[in-house]
């Protein structure tokens, strides 16, 4: 089965009193989902604004992929599939 799709995605920054704000919106065609990341710098490190746009999307887009990730789980559930059993640990022994 082949399947393509195409998501929009958005990134919005804001830089308020020392504070960046980030909202990243995905639009899936059939559901918008919107995440938030603040990020702030300390007073005593240098003034670098790439670094607070940087965190505060990271941390946005990491709230949108948690919500993707909450919504594929009841979507996996719905479906009735049983859950997989954890894999065994690969590498050295300690």
């Amino acid at each position: 089965m082949s399947h393509t799709l195409e998501w929009k995605t958005r990134l919005y920054l804001f830089e308020e009193e020392g504070t960046t704000k980030a909202r990243a919106v995905v639009d899936t065609g059939t559901t918008v989902l919107t995440g938030r990341g603040t990020a702030r710098r300390n007073p005593a490190d240098p003034e670098v604004p790439e670094i607070g746009d940087e965190l505060a999307a990271g941390r946005a887009l990491q709230d949108v992929g948690r919500q993707l990730m909450d919504i594929a789980k009841r979507d996996v559930e719905g479906t009735g599939a049983t859950r997989a059993e954890p894999r065994p640990a690969v590498g050295w022994s300690t």
